[in-house]
């Protein structure tokens, strides 16, 4: 997927899912952190923590990094349901884990998708499902998505998707086919 970023004054911010004005989470103002956290668990698997620590490195990135200790000073004035300021480590620790559980769905939906758990419908519907929740978070996040783009994106993932079970069913087919004839030779030596 091409690259949705805009450079403005050395600052990297997303086009679709940045808030020029700063202004952040305005769907959940008052929502309290739990309220946020049953939200997300409901549709992720990152926590409210983990999810607002994420999108405040993303909106601190600078060419030469995360500030993370600003960050985390400045994360209940950014965040309306973070209630406390964190360490520079504390940030970078949630940020990791963050990371980590974005690359562990990663790997669980493409295993899914190589291994034929799912027919190419499944797997529309699988996509279907995780640009809206994506949509509804970058949001409530106070940033928007159009359209056109939101369809653009589902349509490139599900033709990405669809390219990749096909390319895993005709290597499945070459390793049974090389396993049959190396089995065959193998069974007429012993003989």
């Amino acid at each position: 997927m091409p690259d949705e970023s805009t450079s403005t004054d050395g600052e990297s911010t997303s086009k679709y899912a940045g808030n020029p004005d700063g202004e952040r989470f305005t769907k959940i103002r008052t929502a309290d952190y739990d309220r946020v956290n049953e939200f997300l668990k409901e549709r992720t698997a990152f926590t409210a923590r983990e999810w607002a620590i994420a999108r405040a490195c993303q909106d601190f990135r600078t060419p030469t990094g995360v500030p993370m200790q600003t960050v985390g000073k400045h994360l209940p004035e950014i965040v309306p349901f973070m209630e406390e300021a964190y360490s520079g480590q504390s940030v970078s620790s949630a940020k990791y884990r963050f990371d980590e559980k974005v690359q562990r769905a990663a790997n669980t939906m493409l295993y899914g998708a190589l291994s034929g758990f799912y027919t190419a419908d499944e797997l529309d519907e699988i996509l279907y499902e995780a640009v809206e929740t994506a949509t509804l978070l970058i949001e409530t996040e106070g940033g928007t998505i159009d359209l056109e783009t939101e369809q653009r994106v589902e349509s490139e993932l599900a033709a990405y998707m669809n390219e990749v079970r096909a390319t895993s069913r005709e290597v499945s087919a070459q390793l049974v086919a090389e396993s049959e004839s190396g089995d065959g030779a193998a069974d007429e030596s012993v003989d």
